[in-house]
């Protein structure tokens, strides 16, 4: 949190739009801690306005999100290829897919509120092929209430979430570690009910994505 702070004290909106951003991409940091600090700051300090602090972290959790989803988009033949060296069947393949395919905005949404999830949900998306149009709504609409949600809550806490900081973290924390469990346990108990469905709504088999074609799909889906 010092550092953090530190930075966000010394090079702004800039701070929080990296740490977001590369958060969402796929790479491991704080950036929930860089959108409260900051909120914080801005209420405190006044050197920060609050509307800036929260288009700030909702634009860069969109965009670093998108380049993740990409990322997995572009390495999807990798899981065709050799899933099997790490227990991803076809079958399994498959019912990723499909879940994200009739689940995909309701993961996407409610993972930008969770630590970890938070993380890997663009990329999932994207390894998952799910449909850019159903990911794009659903990113945009999870990262804007997130940002206003809690950059709003710890702006008006002000000093006091501080020490409400700790707690929150391990609330936080285990309602993630409940959602992974939950999570693990249906899919676990439902597989080979959900494999059917996949089958019969992704029937034959599955084929790898041209790689030279996933920029001009998206371009052609986005225009």
């Amino acid at each position: 949190m010092h550092v953090i702070s530190h930075l966000i004290h010394a090079y702004g909106l800039l701070t929080v739009a990296a740490i977001v951003g590369l958060e969402c991409a796929g790479i491991p940091l704080p950036g929930e801690t860089a959108l409260l600090l900051a909120a914080v700051y801005a209420g405190t300090k006044h050197d920060l306005n609050i509307v800036s602090v929260i288009l700030t972290a909702a634009g860069s959790a969109i965009v670093g999100r998108a380049i993740g989803y990409v990322i997995g988009y572009e390495f999807h033949w990798l899981l065709l290829r050799y899933g099997n060296y790490v227990r991803m069947t076809e079958r399994r393949i498959k019912l990723g897919e499909y879940l994200f395919l009739r689940h995909g905005g309701k993961i996407v949404f409610v993972a930008q509120f969770l630590p970890v999830l938070r993380t890997v949900a663009g990329i999932f998306a994207g390894i998952n092929v799910m449909p850019w149009r159903n990911f794009l709504l659903a990113n945009v609409v999870g990262s804007c209430i997130w940002a206003v949600t809690y950059g709003y809550a710890a702006y008006a806490l002000g000093r006091q979430f501080e020490r409400l900081e700790a707690p929150i973290v391990v609330l936080v924390g285990l309602i993630t570690v409940v959602a992974f469990t939950v999570g693990a346990i249906f899919v676990h108990r439902h597989e080979a009910q959900l494999s059917e469905e996949a089958e019969r709504a992704l029937p034959g088999p599955l084929k790898s994505i041209e790689r030279k074609t996933t920029w001009r799909r998206i371009l052609r889906l986005t225009s």
